[in-house]
């Protein structure tokens, strides 16, 4: 057996000189590769006669097993050797102090939406919520805004192809004021049996809205706050009072003016866009339009089912972010859906 003695101590001599894990497969085809030297001599064995290749081959798989068991052996050594330089390699000093993991704030959007809720809530006005796909009456038809009718342009969307119950198409809402169609409808049928009239409806709905859009004050996603007030008595007085309350109090100052601009919206009449001005500070003299408002229209009243000649009041909507990027001077809206935090850790 002198010649697979020889075939082991030459295998342990080829795995020891092997220095990475491809030099060390190298040597391993040599000995058990398909032309290794151990797979010729199991070849070889045809020639035998059976009682010689009992012997012979016993003796062979044991010259394998030992040479296999070399190799898991140096595949081993090597593996550590690797792990060894490793660590070497990326040593770590272990007395210095540790890595702190900073708090996270919220979003200044978010900061602005919350600041929005608290002040209309301190006026007396619920908040409403709603679904992100709409159908394509609450979104139009309910406001005023019937099929084909050129004022949808104004708000362009993006439809989903699926439908609702009734077979009407969904879109992803262009604006919130489909939560206040919901809101007023529900309102208005909880107290449809109340022979002493029914509770005035003050509402805001904050929230996502898409519009095909971008650019550096737009964005296909972005955030608006519609508010609703419908009562028996309610005029532009109490619009342009809550208006002048709430800015006043957003920007914290009572030096802020504002106007309201004639304008036109499908679902209120009259209609009338917001402007504001600040007595101070970079944007000092500048008229910036904050928000659209309006009358409510008599049909979009019926359509919350609610009688026009008994029912009125006003509705308006404005851009959180927008107001956000006034607050803290931010010139691009896109800085708010980038996901920087070395932007949004500014807001902490």
């Amino acid at each position: 057996m002198n010649d697979l003695e020889q075939i082991v101590a030459g295998a342990a001599a080829d795995f020891a000189a092997a220095l990475t894990p491809a030099q060390l497969e190298d040597a391993k085809a040599r000995f058990t590769g398909k032309t290794g030297l151990v797979t010729e001599l199991l070849k070889g064995m045809a020639k035998l006669s059976p009682e010689e290749k009992k012997t012979r081959g016993a003796a062979i798989n044991e010259t394998k097993q030992r040479i296999e068991a070399l190799l898991g052996e140096r595949r081993r050594a090597l593996a550590e050797a690797e792990l060894q330089a490793q660590l070497k390699a990326e040593a770590l000093d272990v007395t210095l102090p540790g890595r702190g993991r900073s708090l996270g704030g919220l979003h200044p959007v978010s900061r602005t939406l919350e600041r929005i809720e608290q002040i209309f809530g301190s006026m007396g006005f619920d908040v409403a919520d709603g679904p992100e796909i709409e159908t394509d009456w609450h979104s139009f038809t309910a406001l005023n805004n019937p099929e084909n009718h050129p004022a949808r342009s104004m708000q362009d969307t993006f439809y989903v192809d699926m439908q609702d119950e009734a077979g009407r198409p969904l879109c992803l809402r262009p604006h919130t004021s489909p939560m206040q169609v919901r809101y007023a409808r529900q309102h208005a049928a909880r107290y449809a049996a109340n022979l002493d009239g029914m509770p005035e409806i003050r509402v805001i709905a904050p929230g996502r809205t898409y519009r095909v859009d971008s650019d550096a004050t737009h964005s296909p996603m972005f955030h608006q706050c519609e508010g609703l007030w419908i009562g028996e008595n309610v005029s532009f007085k109490d619009l342009k009072a809550v208006f002048t309350d709430f800015f006043r109090t957003f920007f914290e100052t009572d030096e802020l003016e504002l106007r309201f601009r004639p304008s036109f919206f499908p679902f209120t009449e009259p209609s009338a866009e917001v402007d504001i001005a600040f007595a101070s500070g970079p944007l000092k003299g500048r008229w910036l339009e904050v928000a659209g408002s309006g009358q409510v229209h008599p049909n979009v009243v019926r359509n919350y089912g609610l009688d026009p000649e008994k029912y009125i009041g006003f509705a308006f909507g404005m851009g959180p972010d927008r107001l956000t990027m006034l607050r803290y001077g931010v010139n691009d809206l896109r800085l708010f859906f980038e996901g920087d935090l070395r932007f949004l850790s500014q807001f902490k």
